[in-house]
């Protein structure tokens, strides 16, 4: 067996080092501890009437989630991604794969990203960093990625500070937004632009509604950390460098509250540190489009699809109650309670 490239190489690291150690910001919260639900003891309306479905990019969703991009290019991100697709089709919610590029590279690492046949009619979105665009990559090469993994949309995410704090990092950034609105209008399906942890701000939501993209997903901070990854990965002075960014970035409530003011009409994901459904009713009912989730999906998936499954519907089911005790029958309803109140 050959052995994995560079980027293969930290694929592994990075699947590792999730599932092994402690890579929780520090000193960060997501801020939706902020925010409390105004129980409703009467709800007027029967639990079994409550409808969690939402059409997001053209597609339907039952469940407004998005499991977040995370692996794949390497023999484990592979199994991880194919129990994630599984789970995502029973369960009838959105899924984001980890970036591409290796896809794009090494023939033999595209395998571990075709999930199609495991999730034959989920919202599936292929993913590339941003920045690969300043790097000799174009709007083909995001074509060739959708069309190699059956994709319904692109992901194209942010990550400056981990490019920072990677020794081999890209970070190339000025321009981007240009050659971002490029991709924008020249694909034929939906491109969402994401953060990985660090949030964006109002200012780069109002750029990138302008550049023309379908969605954002603020991707706050409050969950994993990416610097600390990095930290854990190096071992050097590099290490050294990440520690001091362990609390850095927009809580996942802020940029959210933010995003939506921005850009009143864009569709918008929030993901950063959400762990359960009542968070993800805070998310939606502060003006979220979909929630994002993926760390307790990749642990759970990293065990099986029936683990990621139940995952879900445990976090389908806590929404659903959230829901019901404020009076929401559906997630337009919920989007517009008035029943959240900041502490």
């Amino acid at each position: 067996m050959s052995e994995p490239s560079a980027t293969g190489g930290r694929k592994i690291d990075h699947i590792r080092i999730n599932l092994e150690e402690d890579v929780a910001a520090k000193g960060i919260t997501t801020g939706l501890e902020r925010y409390r639900f105004e129980h409703q003891a009467l709800p007027d309306l029967d639990f079994d009437d409550v409808d969690t479905a939402v059409h997001f990019l053209g597609h339907e969703v039952r469940i407004p989630l998005l499991i977040s991009s995370m692996t794949g290019g390497v023999a484990e991100g592979g199994r991880i991604n194919r129990n994630l697709a599984r789970a995502a089709q029973a369960c009838g919610v959105a899924l984001g794969l980890g970036s591409g590029r290796i896809a794009l590279e090494d023939a033999a690492a595209r395998e571990h990203f075709r999930v199609r046949q495991e999730a034959p009619d989920v919202l599936l979105l292929a993913n590339l960093g941003a920045v690969q665009l300043n790097y000799g990559y174009g709007a083909r090469h995001c074509l060739d990625l959708v069309a190699m993994l059956e994709a319904d949309a692109l992901i194209l995410h942010l990550n400056a500070l981990q490019e920072a704090v990677q020794p081999e990092g890209n970070t190339r950034f000025a321009g981007l937004l240009e050659r971002i609105a490029e991709v924008c209008a020249r694909l034929p399906i939906p491109v969402v632009v994401k953060e990985v942890g660090w949030g964006l701000s109002a200012d780069v939501v109002r750029l990138l509604a302008q550049a023309g993209v379908a969605a954002v997903d603020v991707a706050g901070a409050g969950g994993t950390s990416w610097s600390e990854v990095e930290r854990l990965r190096s071992g050097d002075q590099m290490a050294a460098v990440a520690a001091a960014f362990a609390d850095w970035g927009i809580p996942t409530a802020d940029a959210l509250v933010a995003a939506r003011r921005a850009a009143p009409t864009l569709p918008i994901v929030a993901s950063g540190g959400i762990r359960n459904g009542v968070e993800v009713a805070k998310c939606l009912a502060l003006g979220a489009d979909l929630a994002g989730l993926a760390s307790p999906l990749l642990k759970a998936a990293a065990r099986s699809a029936e683990e990621a499954e139940r995952a879900l519907e445990i976090i389908g089911r806590q929404l659903r109650i959230a829901m019901f005790c404020v009076g929401a029958r559906d997630i337009d309803a919920l989007r517009h309670t008035p029943h959240l109140c900041p502490i």
